[in-house]
Formats: C-alpha cells, structure tokens, sequence
C-alpha cells in the first residue's frame, strides 16, 4: 500500500457527536440520571469551545465505567451503533473511503472515540486498522483508568506516527480528514490535511493554510 488515509469520526465520517448520542441514549435506558446527563452536557460543552482538556473529558466519562462489565458495556456499544450511530455516516465520508481503497491505501480511523465503538465503525466501513481511546479492563470489569497516550490532540499524532512507522509510511504522503480545530497537530503532520465540514476556527485556519475544504453532506439529505 502506498500511503495511508487517516479518519476522524465524529461529525467527519459521522455527522453527529457519539459522546453526545450515547449520553442520550443512556438517560432513555435509564441508565444516566438527570445529575450525570448536565454533568455530561457541561464537559462537552466545555471541551467543543475549547476550555477543557481532552483528558479531563474523558478521564470524567470513563471514570463512571469503573467496576462496570467490560462484555455489558461492549454489547451496548454494537446496539448503539447498529441504532443510533450508522446511520448518520456521511454519503462523503463513504466515498472518500471507497477513492482510497481503490487507490491502494490503508484506511486507519483516528479518532478519540472509545475503542469499542470505533471498533463498529471499522467492521462497518472496512477500514484496515483502528487508532482510538482504550479503557483499561481487570478481571473483565473497567478500572475507570484508560491506557496512554490518549488519542487527542499530540497524542493523535503520537499514534499516526507509530503507525506510519510500522507499515514503513512516511506521514507527508499520508491524508487526515478532519472536522475539529483540536486536530491541528495532526493535520499539520500529514502532507495532505483535509478539513471535512470544518468548525469555524478550522475553517478560518485552512483558508489561511490553502488546506482542502469539504463538504460530505449528511445521510438522508
């Protein structure tokens, strides 16, 4: 394969927030009070404008998993994909997968999803390999820790190179597509960064960089 083509997840591949939509479906399963569901708003809220760290987002979200059945929690995730997530794939997204593939690229989702549902995103989509947020499990139960680095921000770059490393892939022929402003780095570390229905601050910045800018539309649209 001759380069990699890296892809974010949410509100790029998906045109939606996962974190936002399983908050959702956790409190109409019962499974979230009222009290967790603002918490939950709050941090997202917080982290979208970009006056919260990634690490205290997820570190507050997996901190409610510990002691939780690792295979319960799996579970939910493929429901929740199944239902409330595929769904919402971009018609773009699907294309620029499939230009890829035929170009003989490896197809790598980099996001800082959970890996579980990452996971249901790469069996769906047929991507070659999955770079995400891992929750640390004992004895089939969370601990509440996740593994570092996180896949956010540099991490996200940490784990691009690694893994350009291991399939002998120079990170200037590689693409990432991205909607988010907090995926800078990583756009900055590619040769062809491509900002999918990008958020005002990475629209403002690709205009100023000359990056691609694309629209993948919305399913059902």
């Amino acid at each position: 394969m001759s380069a990699i083509a890296f892809f974010d997840l949410d509100k790029t591949v998906l045109s939606i927030n996962s974190a936002r939509a399983w908050v959702r479906m956790e409190r109409r399963a019962g499974r979230v009070g009222l009290y967790d569901l603002l918490r939950s708003v709050w941090w997202l809220g917080r982290y979208r404008m970009g006056s919260a760290q990634m690490d205290e987002v997820v570190r507050s979200a997996v901190g409610t998993l510990a002691g939780r059945s690792a295979v319960e929690f799996d579970a939910r995730v493929v429901q929740f994909w199944e239902e409330d997530v595929a769904p919402t794939i971009r018609p773009g997204a699907v294309e620029a997968i499939e230009r890829h593939r035929q170009a003989g690229d490896r197809l790598v989702l980099l996001t800082a999803a959970s890996r579980q549902l990452a996971d249901s995103a790469a069996a769906h989509l047929g991507f070659d390999a999955v770079l995400a947020n891992e929750f640390e499990v004992v004895d089939g139960h969370f601990t509440g820790g996740v593994s570092e680095p996180l896949c956010y921000g540099a991490g996200k770059v940490h784990h691009a190179t690694t893994c350009a490393k291991q399939y002998a892939v120079r990170l200037e022929d590689c693409t990432f597509y991205t909607d988010s402003y907090t995926d800078r780095a990583a756009l900055e570390a590619v040769g062809t960064p491509v900002c999918v229905a990008p958020d005002p601050r990475l629209r403002r910045l690709a205009r100023s960089r000359g990056w691609r800018i694309e629209d993948w539309g919305v399913a059902g649209a």
